[in-house]
């Protein structure tokens, strides 16, 4: 028994009759008299005829007296949240069905009832936190998210509109007016600039990538102090990657547009922090390691007062890096171009010990050796340590995570490290980290992960215990690409909303709508909404 559509929205649903996409589920009177044995079966299967009829009113109050009586019952709480959406009662209808959603936490009903509610209440941003789930458990629709955006645009919520809308692409590529409509919000969104210091864009180039979806996006290429200062003209918001002297310069410079200095982990100890002009700098972005801090506050003490300094700790992309379920092995994996930062003589010294308890144990080496004289040490050490064929050197790696399937360890020697993205990129595949306690590495890794002297580190790795699914949650819970562009978007958009707040009003500020065409349209022209 679906209720009628009523005058709130779209049609909501009732636990004891209900098709969801996929096929229909016809749940009557059979549950009615299994689960209601008792004196107020009558005022519940009362209720559900009026509702059926349109008799909101009337049967609200039967199903009132039967949750009078049974106030855990979930579906009745469900269609009494249904009732009262229909009335327009939005907040108590909400109210029902938290409440049958703390009951029946995966029920795909009450999640799509408390969306919809949620959207006919001008609450779209709370609608937003249900999509995951309903994402789950595949009962999301393209209608949904689009009235969801329509909802936000009015509201003007930019930031959240985008965000609906390019996930109702996601689901639906089909749909002809949604990148148009994107693209015309993006037009009236902060401009970003990135400019990223000599030592690469590895680490920006997932963030870059994710931007250009929601905003207006330039990746500087320039090489000259004007083209610099063009670019910082065009945007609202800079980021610079590595606190280096660009991000030393561009301070310097009259102030135009809200800036983000990003600093890694070198930076710190390297001369330029103490000649970027911190009060032209409106957030430093540090990645977690509370050493690298140190240091910087050292360099720069009054720098917390200067700017807002904000952790947000590198982010693993979970889909590249993916789990594989591994028995306990005799490979080892170390990620790194060998400088001697990435101390490698220790990861010598290390499998000297390791191959003289159990020669099958080998350590394939992935990266460029950056040192002349590094290199002529290694390969001496190597063969003085008679470790040739065990200690492999393989260079750069292309696709490190199909290089890392058939090893069991990631090692990491090194004396100072920012947030090791490639030990959490290999435990995120199911590797065990055996990293060297460099700098600040408590506050990047559980203790029980690093050592000390090569004695632990034989201790770890021949009797310590060996868990695959437990590394890869460490990085989902701690270490995601997902949170870390969650805490980007929301300094962007939290910068946004300064921007927007500093303009004069215009006629280009009113709420975005589409005229003649709606989004929902795209999809099921019975949920049409205008915009």
């Amino acid at each position: 028994m679906g209720f009628a559509r009523c005058s709130q929205g779209g049609p909501l649903r009732s636990l004891r009759s209900l098709a969801l996409p996929g096929g229909a589920k016809t749940l009557k009177t059979t549950i009615l008299e299994e689960v209601h044995m008792d004196g107020h079966t009558d005022d519940y299967r009362t209720g559900l005829e009026l509702a059926q009829s349109g008799r909101h009113s009337a049967a609200l109050e039967h199903i009132r007296r039967h949750l009078a009586h049974s106030p855990d019952d979930a579906e009745a709480l469900n269609d009494a949240g249904a009732i009262l959406h229909c009335l327009g009662r939005s907040d108590e209808a909400i109210d029902h069905l938290r409440r049958a959603r703390l009951l029946r936490p995966d029920s795909g009903e009450i999640l799509w009832n408390l969306s919809e509610t949620y959207i006919a209440a001008g609450r779209a941003r709370e609608a937003m936190a249900l999509f995951g789930d309903m994402q789950r458990l595949e009962i999301l629709s393209a209608d949904v998210l689009n009235r969801a955006a329509a909802v936000l645009l009015d509201q003007n919520d930019k930031a959240a509109a985008v965000e609906a809308l390019l996930c109702s692409l996601k689901l639906s590529p089909e749909q002809r007016v949604i990148q148009p409509m994107v693209d015309l919000i993006l037009n009236k969104r902060p401009r970003i600039a990135f400019f990223c210091g000599a030592d690469g864009s590895s680490f920006l180039n997932e963030i870059v990538e994710f931007t250009r979806k929601r905003f207006q996006t330039r990746v500087f290429d320039g090489r000259t102090e004007e083209e610099l200062r063009q670019t910082m003209q065009w945007a609202d918001i800079c980021w610079f990657e590595w606190c280096t002297n660009l991000a030393a310069r561009a301070s310097q410079m009259p102030k135009v547009s809200r800036n983000i200095v990003r600093l890694h982990r070198y930076e710190a100890y390297a001369p330029w922090p103490r000649q970027v002009d911190w009060s032209n700098v409106d957030t430093l972005i540090a990645v977690g390691n509370s050493a690298t801090l140190e240091a910087l506050t050292a360099a720069v003490p009054d720098i917390q007062a200067r700017t807002s300094v904000q952790t947000v700790p590198n982010g693993v992309n979970l889909d590249k890096f993916r789990f594989t379920a591994r028995d306990k092995g005799k490979n080892l994996a170390m990620i790194a171009n060998l400088r001697m930062v990435k101390n490698p003589a220790l990861a010598l010294q290390c499998m000297q010990k390791l191959h003289y308890i159990d020669p099958e144990y080998r350590l394939f080496v992935a990266g460029t050796i950056q040192d002349a004289a590094l290199e002529r040490y290694l390969r001496q050490m190597v063969r003085a340590l008679d470790l040739e064929g065990v200690v492999v050197f393989e260079g750069y790696q292309h696709d490190v995570a199909a290089w890392l399937a058939d090893k069991h360890y990631i090692l990491c020697t090194s004396i100072c490290e920012g947030h090791p993205v490639a030990v959490l990129e290999a435990m995120a595949c199911g590797l065990k980290p055996v990293v060297h306690n460099f700098l600040g590495a408590e506050s990047v890794l559980p203790r029980e992960f690093l050592f000390n002297i090569s004695e632990q580190f034989c201790e770890m790795i021949v009797h310590g215990p060996y868990e695959p699914a437990r590394y890869r949650r460490y990085v989902e819970e701690n270490a995601s690409l997902k949170a870390q562009l969650t805490v980007v978007n929301d300094l962007f958009t939290r910068f946004e909303m300064e921007i927007d707040a500093e303009r004069k009003p215009s006629i280009v500020d009113t709420p975005l709508r589409m005229s003649g065409t709606t989004l929902s349209q795209q999809t099921d022209p019975a949920f049409a909404t205008q915009w």
